[in-house]
């Protein structure tokens, strides 16, 4: 199996961004990362920043797909962030979400987790198949049924979150209960939540069905977002994975 990826970072309506993201590959194993950053501008900017970098540093150092390693790697990006904190006062309040994935290509396994409102959604045969939580209050009413999941998008205080790096009392991060197995034609999708929240789940599914590629997908979502046509819209992200076969790899080359 082999790995197409893409990845994109706008700052939508906003001065800066806040946001960030990115990936790295050893040998079979692939770990991306993305990170939306609370606390103003430059507090956010800079937690989103220290997580993806940190994060990554770690990845490179130990490889390896596992729950444990994601755990891990959750624990430095907070510390990272922590740090950032210490050796800046100012940005003492800088927090950030965060959403990691690796996949053992070679394997074809693939472990998760993340903390606060940038999501994980994995597609098979064009239908969510997986989804990750937000630690978010309208998530709770959710959870609680006092709030549709249909409303979550709407809801009053739907970015008040009860879980980020850089709050250890807050530190609350959930990974997948297990390796969860990878089929090729898979399509894992991270994204912030100026992302998701202007494209439902049912639009995600219409988009993918009619993409031939990661970078076709990704077009598409943003052009969803653009529609938004909101000053104040928030940054938006997103990390594109798309599985592909050994086989079907080689053409896509050979074609270009």
């Amino acid at each position: 199996m082999q790995l197409k990826i893409e990845t994109l970072s706008k700052t939508g309506g906003r001065k800066a961004n806040e946001d960030a993201c990115g990936y790295c590959t050893i040998a079979e194993i692939t770990c991306c990362i993305l990170s939306d950053g609370l606390g103003g501008h430059e507090g956010g900017a800079t937690a989103s920043r220290l997580s993806v970098e940190h994060v990554l540093e770690a990845f490179k150092k130990f490889p390896q797909c596992s729950i444990d390693n994601i755990k891990s790697l959750m624990c430095v990006g907070n510390d990272a962030v922590l740090n950032g904190q210490i050796n800046n006062p100012r940005l003492s309040s800088m927090r950030t979400t965060a959403v990691i994935l690796m996949i053992d290509s070679k394997q074809n396994k693939a472990c998760w987790g993340n903390i606060g409102d940038s999501r994980l959604y994995c597609f098979r045969n064009g239908r969510v198949l997986q989804q990750t939580k937000d630690h978010s209050v309208s998530q709770m009413m959710v959870d609680a049924g006092y709030l549709k999941p249909e409303m979550i998008r709407s809801a009053p205080g739907r970015n008040q979150l009860y879980a980020a790096m850089g709050d250890n009392s807050r530190f609350e991060y959930e990974t997948i209960s297990e390796p969860f197995t990878v089929c090729e034609g898979d399509v894992f999708l991270l994204c912030s939540d100026g992302l998701w929240e202007h494209v439902e789940e049912n639009e995600m599914e219409r988009l993918l069905q009619n993409a031939n590629s990661a970078s076709d997908w990704l077009k598409m979502l943003e052009a969803e977002v653009l529609k938004c046509e909101n000053v104040g819209q928030d940054n938006y992200s997103a990390v594109i994975v798309w599985c592909v076969d050994s086989d079907e790899a080689t053409k896509i080359i050979a074609d270009n």
